[in-house]
């Protein structure tokens, strides 16, 4: 087989291109008149990782023009005041993009806390109302990592080339997989989703002329299975132990073992991880902009 020069998507750079746009679109938003867009982050609890994701999304939220709220609860918070918080950030008039960072503690019903966040102002896109409205290809909030994996399908191949392409996309969650074959679907792909009861999984990444991985299982994919030109985008983020003991983030998909087979490749970290939060930031104002369209129709 011929080695191909497979070629590294760069996630940091579409994103700060991306956030470039944001905050460019933000500056013209606001000399018209408007104020600034707001964005609330609830954090509840002290988990160190949800805090450093959250940290990120204020201060880039700020960087763009933007404002950020943050509330951060104690992790022993009961549901209904919770619930209550929620309630009263979607009455707040100041208030555009609502994000509850997840995981929530295992007291808290995470479906029911999704559910109360006013639609309009689900800057994660998770509400049953943006889903429905992704699935009839009406105006809504996407996902925000679905949507940074189609923008980057886009950027390296061209939207033209996702018209016909088989893409499978491995995993089936609310937050990523559904989503993300929902967009590619409204890209004209041809689209299968693979999942744990798939029979020869193998032999469906060998068929896909892009491969999609969000399964959450460190290094899944083996580059053997791949269609040699294949395009591989990357979602995965798991954090595996190193033969010196040292701590390493990898993704899906067996990085190294894809080189020379795959045409295209997003690395983790690096690839689709930055693409998650310049897409929030994309979404709170798209939330701002609706919101007065839809108050002034």
């Amino acid at each position: 087989m011929t080695r191909i020069d497979t070629q590294r998507i760069d996630g940091k750079a579409a994103a700060a291109a991306l956030s470039a746009e944001t905050a460019a679109k933000v500056t013209e938003w606001t000399a018209s008149g408007h104020r600034r867009p707001a964005l609330a982050v609830v954090l509840v609890g002290e988990d160190p990782a949800s805090q450093v994701y959250v940290r990120n999304k204020q201060r880039q939220t700020e960087a763009v023009g933007m404002r950020s709220i943050g509330h951060h609860l104690p992790a022993d918070i009961d549901q209904a005041a919770l619930l209550h918080l929620v309630a009263e950030l979607n009455a707040d008039p100041e208030v555009d993009g609502i994000l509850v960072q997840l995981p929530l503690p295992k007291h808290i019903d995470t479906a029911r806390v999704i559910a109360a966040i006013d639609p309009d102002k689900d800057v994660d896109g998770l509400h049953v109302v943006n889903a429905g409205r992704l699935a009839n290809g009406l105006a809504g909030l996407v996902p925000c990592t679905p949507l940074g994996c189609l923008i980057l399908l886009e950027q390296t191949l061209g939207r033209e080339a996702l018209r016909g392409a088989n893409a499978l996309v491995i995993g089936r969650s609310i937050l990523v997989g559904k989503p993300v074959a929902q967009l590619l679907l409204g890209a004209n792909c041809t689209v299968t989703i693979a999942h744990g009861s798939t029979r020869d999984l193998p032999d469906a990444v060998r068929a896909a002329d892009i491969v999609v991985a969000a399964v959450g299982r460190p290094k899944l994919i083996a580059g053997g299975w791949l269609k040699p030109g294949a395009t591989v985008i990357d979602v995965g983020i798991n954090r595996v132990e190193t033969p010196a003991g040292k701590s390493q983030l990898v993704g899906d998909v067996d990085y190294e073992s894809a080189q020379g087979i795959a045409a295209h490749i997003t690395p983790v970290p690096g690839g689709v991880g930055p693409m998650t939060i310049a897409c929030l930031l994309a979404n709170t104002l798209k939330a701002a902009e609706l919101r007065r369209a839809r108050l002034l129709a």
